[in-house]
């Protein structure tokens, strides 16, 4: 038994040394081993059902890129005071302009909060936020970014299923992979949708079951409000820190620093001073 036992654990262990990448190169800390977890890779989208012409068109390129890993070990700004962090994204040119683009999309936001219950000062001061009002959208390669930081080991499996869902998009007809441009973290569209949430909530300001996220602020808005809603956002409650809809900002982002400063900027585009300390 236990001479069956040593031939038997020296068969698996060989036939796991042949085996694909995948098992090789589970993750990494570094370029070296990419190669052959992408093409692990590649072999697992194929049997999720991504086809092989969406595969090739979207990873056939794709890079480790440091620029994105340096971007993840960096991040510091939510570690910032309330008064710091607020002051630094609430601007009065910010003001101004969100409350231009108020006034120019306020047909679509009186829809969206009707339909989702969603105000427009909450979802402007979102748009202005994550992208300047859709100025700064991103330029990193959303496949690459999500590759790498898929390959990386710090969250491999939080980024494995995003990859997938990008894969998705493409395959869904929304987005071609050169269309998918966005953050270092993938990230794309006027409000910074992740591919999970993009698959799940982008809709179009008429309905149905996906929107331009990327090029249509009405859709992105539309899409925004649909997020929120399915976070649990009532109708005509407040959303500043202690009432009801506060929550749900935190839905959108974890950073009580940003959940804060969104409630903030939503207060003063609404003509209120808000808590503007902590």
């Amino acid at each position: 038994m236990m001479r069956t036992g040593v031939a038997t654990a020296l068969a698996v262990g060989m036939a796991l040394a042949m085996a694909t990448p995948a098992f090789a190169a589970r993750c990494g800390r570094g370029s070296d081993g990419f190669e052959d977890w992408l093409g692990a890779f590649k072999q697992e989208a194929a049997s999720a059902g991504i086809s092989r012409s969406v595969i090739e068109s979207a990873l056939g390129n794709v890079s480790y890129d440091e620029d994105v890993i340096s971007h993840d070990r960096g991040q510091r700004a939510f570690g910032q005071s309330f008064a710091t962090f607020s002051s630094r994204h609430i601007t009065a040119f910010g003001l101004k302009k969100g409350k231009a683009m108020m006034q120019r999309y306020a047909s679509p936001l009186d829809r969206i909060e009707q339909r989702y219950g969603v105000p427009g000062a909450v979802l402007v001061a979102i748009w202005g936020l994550e992208t300047g009002y859709g100025s700064v959208t991103g330029k990193f390669e959303t496949f690459s970014a999500l590759a790498t930081l898929a390959y990386d080991c710090r969250r491999s499996d939080k980024f494995h299923e995003e990859l997938i869902a990008a894969l998705k998009i493409v395959q869904r007809g929304d987005l071609s992979p050169g269309e998918m441009r966005g953050a270092w973290a993938g990230e794309i569209g006027q409000t910074q949708f992740m591919p999970t949430s993009y698959l799940k909530y982008a809709t179009s300001i008429a309905g149905g079951n996906s929107g331009d996220l990327i090029r249509s602020p009405a859709d992105a808005l539309a899409s925004t409000a649909n997020y929120l809603r399915a976070h649990g956002w009532q109708k005509g409650a407040g959303w500043d820190e202690g009432q009801a809809n506060y929550a749900v900002l935190l839905e959108w982002n974890a950073a009580s620093v940003y959940a804060k400063t969104i409630a903030l900027f939503a207060d003063k585009l609404n003509g209120r001073g808000g808590a503007e300390s902590e």
